[in-house]
């Protein structure tokens, strides 16, 4: 029986354009967003020599509506009977580990459990390059062991934290409403990102297959850009795609961040200030950050963090 397809797969069209699911609601189509179209001057190269040209954001969008604005949508939604193959990070590990000797160093030192982790982006479709940073995947339950198995390794050595040099880079990449002060005290804590020589790398969560529960990526009615100081009750879903935080709040029942930047940005019983799009969803209303890809004037801060390290710096 074929899994059915989940967030970081990557999926394959009948032109040979190269997709990564981004979303969980997969059973008519797959919500995907276009990341390589093949091109004979392309700057990656797969293992088998065909060479692909890598799209940016925007670029991708912008392609879909001019090639095939058939699957234009939110996301490029790609019928079931267009899709020519798939790639699942949890089934190509082992090329991957083959051919890649950073993977190889890293996953020997996590020790995770069989078929709970691979690898997605460029390393996936066998398309990275010296540079290309590492996005491991782990799935389920195994995603908050294998940040404790990092955080033990760090703390003996056995993996490097990322330099302020790569953290420098990382914020202007990532190029976020909040100061880099700021930025690094919540990166900091969450214990998914490491280096490797000169690369670094990222723990990605992805649920289970037995916890799929599609979360339809549908926009609802706006109400306007708010800015709203709420309790978070629930954030099991911090690290998803999106994330997922319940609050407590007199209007607006949860916060949703599209941008990876605020993944397990605030935990449960943490105040947070977030600024965003109110949308209305299913006589519910929910704030909306990342509505741009760099989530211009769009934000989350764990105000109780904040607030903690003043206190430890006036201590």
């Amino acid at each position: 029986m074929k899994k059915p397809l989940r967030l970081r797969d990557f999926i394959e069209d009948p032109e040979g354009r190269l997709y990564a699911v981004a979303t969980y609601d997969n059973s008519e189509q797959a919500g995907c967003i276009l990341r390589y179209i093949p091109d004979n001057n392309g700057e990656r190269v797969n293992p088998s020599g065909s060479r692909y040209h890598k799209l940016e954001f925007e670029e991708a969008f912008a392609y879909i509506l001019r090639e095939k604005p058939e699957y234009a949508d939110t996301v490029q939604r790609i019928p079931l009977a267009d899709i020519r193959k798939v790639l699942k990070p949890e089934e190509e590990i082992g090329a991957v580990l083959r051919r890649n000797a950073r993977v190889s160093r890293l996953i020997s030192i996590l020790n995770l459990p069989e078929r709970t982790y691979g690898c997605t982006g460029s390393l996936l479709c066998g398309l990275e390059n010296e540079s290309s940073d590492i996005d491991l995947v782990v799935y389920g339950r195994t995603f908050f062991s294998a940040r404790e198995l990092l955080r033990f390794a760090m703390n003996k050595g056995r993996i490097a934290p990322v330099t302020d040099d790569m953290w420098d880079y990382i914020y202007r990449k990532r190029n976020p409403e909040i100061s880099e002060d700021e930025f690094l005290l919540h990166e900091k804590r969450k214990w998914n990102r490491g280096q490797i020589d000169t690369v670094y790398f990222d723990i990605l969560y992805t649920r289970s297959y037995k916890a799929l529960n599609p979360f339809p990526i549908v926009k609802g009615k706006s109400c306007g850009t708010v800015t709203i100081r709420a309790l978070v009750t629930d954030a099991s879903l911090a690290f998803d795609s999106p994330a997922v935080y319940r609050i407590h709040h007199e209007e607006i029942t949860r916060v949703l961040s599209f941008s990876h930047t605020y993944s397990g940005q605030a935990l449960a019983g943490e105040l947070i200030e977030a600024r965003g799009v109110c949308e209305e969803h299913n006589g519910e209303k929910w704030l909306i950050v990342g509505t741009t890809r760099d989530a211009r004037g769009e934000y989350i801060r764990s105000i109780s963090l904040l607030e903690g390290s003043n206190q430890d710096c006036l201590g």
